[in-house]
């Protein structure tokens, strides 16, 4: 166990006495990983939300007589996990609308359609969450497969990566969509061989029918901001990078924090449309410093499943290169404006097209002093061009991840990427090995969200049933200790915030998850099958699994 010698000890004594007029806490019962070093403790006291006292049980008690005991119960406890990179709205609307996230086949999609439809007889249907790569039918689902349940009203149902949709006749009729319909820029229409419209929408195509689709209320947008919030403080988070932001989600999140309804921690990424103040005068936050604005997401290419990735050659499977949602011109303009006023930009690329665009907007915006004091990020960085690999550390470009996608995607990666360039897809090990650093997340609700299954993912890189192709590169899984740093520390580092936050140290803020498995010792198996204990944010309790 972390020992401190007795000059220490009396500085801690000293500092719990002083704070005696707030709440003191004291955290013990489990087992206790206070950074990504593994170095361990048996207790921790936390006075008005930081931490006073990290070591033995004992001394702990004998300095912090009068607290407030929360029992770990056993429980293996670490810094505060983060995501970071997730949705939080959409992991709401996930809870509150038709969830298609693990349907197992075309049938299954039908059947989920057809039985919401007549739990909700009226309006038109909307839905995310359906992947067709693992389904017995082997194709995508079209229109008529829609039309074959619900017919009479627009459906709208987004596939999981929320990059490509399929519409029934009634929705593509919403949005207009006809023979003559061009495709939208950085979109594609998908059109059988008659040039008839399939109804698979990909990337800006979507917005042709989701535009045309009714707004949810603000009070629908509130239920289900709140329940995503729950959601991933009790999948183990204790924040969460938020993306993609618009103006009324952040309203709304200030609001929660405020009434002292916001049990996390959320740093904010807004949308390009929202993220004026931002760009003008750099990075603010609530009364409370529960919410914060870092600054814009945005979109350079398409997702790998909806063949929307940019690549640098076609596709294995495909003729298409993909898309590239944002013309290199307009990036330019939101990067000088960003680096002017201090803000964070966070560009999601996935193709290696896609991300070497990025690295070249961000290497000519930085100029010869490079970028690492601006922090400026590329979200996913799935597939890379082996040789821009080491540009991530060069350039002081935070690679922001999501190891569940690897084990999602390599299942269909292969065919869409052949051998050679898998070389350089969710290139964990070799980003860190050559210096970078990788904030590791979730992209809920594109995956689950789990933080047990994003650690398990990084260093095992098999499977949700221990399954590995040939062609996984599992020599890129990571060590136990890097996982670690990939969810604590490097997302505190992320979001400048690594003095409050990324291990636990005297003077941090007291955050913290408990799970059920020893991550740093544990089979993988046991990690995928443990669950949340506690989630804790500033010495107190966002969530507690039922005993």
């Amino acid at each position: 166990m972390l020992r401190f010698g007795l000059c220490i000890a009396f500085a801690i004594a000293a500092a719990v006495g002083d704070a005696r007029a707030g709440e003191v806490v004291l955290i013990t019962g489990g087992a206790i990983t206070i950074n990504a070093k593994g170095e361990t403790a048996e207790a921790i006291v936390a006075t008005d939300g930081r931490i006073t006292f990290v070591g033995a049980a004992a001394d702990a008690r004998a300095l912090a007589k009068e607290a407030r005991t929360v029992d770990l119960n056993g429980g293996f406890a670490y810094p505060g996990f983060v995501d970071s990179h997730a949705h939080l709205l959409g992991i709401g609307l996930r809870e509150v609308t038709l969830d298609l996230a693990g349907v197992g086949s075309l049938k299954a999609l039908q059947a989920s359609v057809a039985a919401y439809a007549a739990a909700h007889p009226a309006g038109p249907i909307s839905g995310r969450g359906w992947i067709e790569t693992h389904w017995p039918e082997k194709r995508i689902p079209t229109r008529a497969d829609i039309d074959a349940v619900v017919s009479d009203r627009p459906v709208f149902l987004a596939r999981a990566d929320g990059h490509a949709a399929v519409a029934n006749t009634a929705a593509l009729k919403l949005g207009g969509i006809g023979r003559a319909t061009p495709n939208p820029a950085g979109g594609r229409i998908e059109r059988d061989a008659k040039g008839e419209a399939t109804g698979m929408l990909i990337d800006s195509a979507m917005s042709l029918v989701e535009d045309e689709m009714p707004e949810p209320t603000p009070a629908f947008k509130r239920e289900a901001l709140k329940r995503g919030v729950a959601r991933v403080a009790s999948m183990g988070w204790t924040g969460v990078h938020n993306m993609s932001v618009a103006a009324d989600e952040l309203a709304m999140l200030d609001a929660m924090a405020t009434a002292g309804e916001l049990p996390i921690r959320v740093d904010n990424y807004l949308d390009a449309e929202s993220g004026t103040r931002v760009l003008k005068s750099g990075p603010y936050q609530d009364a409370t410093g529960r919410v914060r604005v870092r600054g814009v997401k945005l979109y350079v290419d398409g997702a790998l499943g909806s063949r929307g990735a940019a690549l640098l050659a076609p596709y294995s499977d495909a003729k298409s290169s993909g898309l590239i949602l944002l013309p290199q011109k307009d990036m330019m303009g939101y990067l000088k404006r960003a680096k002017t006023a201090g803000a964070q930009i966070a560009v999601h690329a996935i193709g290696d097209r896609g991300n070497r665009l990025v690295l070249d907007a961000f290497a000519t915006t930085f100029g010869a002093k490079g970028g690492r004091d601006l922090r400026w990020r590329i979200e996913h960085a799935q597939v890379v061009a082996p040789a821009d690999l080491p540009r991530f550390a060069k350039l002081g470009v935070i690679a922001s991840m999501q190891p569940s996608h690897a084990i999602s995607d390599l299942l269909f990666a292969p065919a869409r990427l052949g051998a050679a360039r898998l070389k350089g897809a969710y290139a964990w090990k070799s980003l860190l090995t050559s210096g970078a650093t990788i904030a590791g997340g979730s992209d809920a609700p594109v995956e689950k969200g789990e933080a047990l299954e994003e650690f398990y993912a990084a260093v095992y890189r098999h499977d949700r049933k221990g399954f590995a192709g040939n062609d996984w590169h599992l020599e890129e899984a990571v060590d136990r200790n890097q996982a670690l740093a990939m969810f604590t520390s490097a997302p505190a580092y992320a979001v400048f915030h690594e003095r409050e936050l990324g291990s636990l140290a005297v003077g941090k803020r007291a955050d913290i998850s408990v799970f059920s498995a020893d991550l740093l010792k544990a089979a993988p198996a046991e990690i995928i099958a443990g669950r949340p204990v506690m989630t804790m944010v500033d010495g107190k309790v966002a969530y507690s699994a039922e005993p």
